[in-house]
């Protein structure tokens, strides 16, 4: 799922630096265009917090899903070194 999020995130950024950089260039103030360039910089903005959440919402969930194979591993060799001492 992490790896999922980051992508989400990395789609979510580039599409917030694409909004701010059109509300700062010349296309804002071509005819036909949306001209709202607060607008523009707003969803911009938005955009990138969006993707600064889900970015961090990544890195969380590999914490965890790392924490839960690294548990998974510390139960299965003591399981094999019990099973060893009941051998002998």
């Amino acid at each position: 799922m992490g790896r999922n999020l980051y992508i989400l995130a990395a789609t979510l950024g580039g599409l917030g630096l694409l909004s701010l950089a059109i509300s700062f260039s010349g296309l804002v103030h071509t005819v036909g265009s949306p001209s709202d360039a607060p607008m523009w910089r707003m969803m911009g903005i938005g955009l990138i917090l969006f993707a600064l959440m889900s970015a961090l919402g990544a890195t969380v969930s590999s914490l965890f899903e790392q924490a839960d194979r690294r548990a998974a591993d510390q139960r299965q060799r003591e399981r094999t070194e019990r099973r060893q001492r009941r051998a002998r």
